[in-house]
């Protein structure tokens, strides 16, 4: 039985299933799907898994590279069990440390150790590769912090969990033309210029 796409199906308008809305979902999972894929597999090199990345490199970005186990969780969306796993994990390979919060004794930090700062430092050159080959290299610095800012509005709404302590909240940032100049998608991480044959980011 064929339907035109301006019918009705059991009392539902069929022309939703064409909806743009659906399509931009769909096609949003798809890239994160992918990149997931691709992402994985390079900190798989370093002995990382996706999730361990993610809470190495938020401990590296916080103030004395430590946050509590809750802030911890909330940031990485594990469950309070979850992140007592990858932590324990982390702990186990002498990458994460416990400490004690003299404030609350039910609480404790999470704390980077120098051998996790530089296991993620020399995984780094590698996954920034990895995420400008596929990912941000499409983008022009304006058009990326743009995006960057859509997507910290959708992250508020529908996860303000995530959002790190500190961080301010508001609409997208404006385009802006002091930032420095980006590698162009395809270029070394070793900063030689040895291209894989993608273009760079649009003007």
């Amino acid at each position: 039985m064929h339907w035109s796409t301006t019918g009705t199906l059991f009392g539902v308008a069929t022309d939703l299933h064409h909806d743009e809305r659906i399509t931009a979902v769909g096609l949003f999972l798809e890239a994160y799907s992918g990149l997931v894929n691709r992402l994985s597999s390079q900190l798989a090199q370093h002995g990382l898994s996706l999730i361990e990345f993610g809470v190495l490199i938020r401990l590296a970005r916080s103030s004395q590279q430590r946050l509590r186990m809750s802030e911890l969780a909330s940031q990485v969306a594990l469950t309070t069990s979850g992140i007592t796993r990858v932590v324990d994990r982390l702990e186990r390979a002498s990458l994460v440390r416990r400490e004690a919060c003299p404030t609350d004794r039910r609480g404790a930090w999470a704390v980077l150790t120098d051998e996790g700062l530089s296991r993620i430092t020399g995984a780094l050159p590698g996954h920034l590769a990895e995420v400008e080959q596929h990912f941000t290299g499409r983008f022009s610095a304006d058009e990326l912090a743009r995006f960057v800012g859509w997507l910290r509005d959708i992250r508020d709404d529908v996860n303000p969990a995530a959002r790190p302590s500190g961080e301010a909240t508001g609409g997208s940032p404006a385009a802006t033309t002091d930032q420095p100049a980006r590698e162009p998608a395809g270029a070394a991480p070793d900063g030689s210029g040895a291209s894989t044959g993608r273009t760079g980011g649009r003007n």
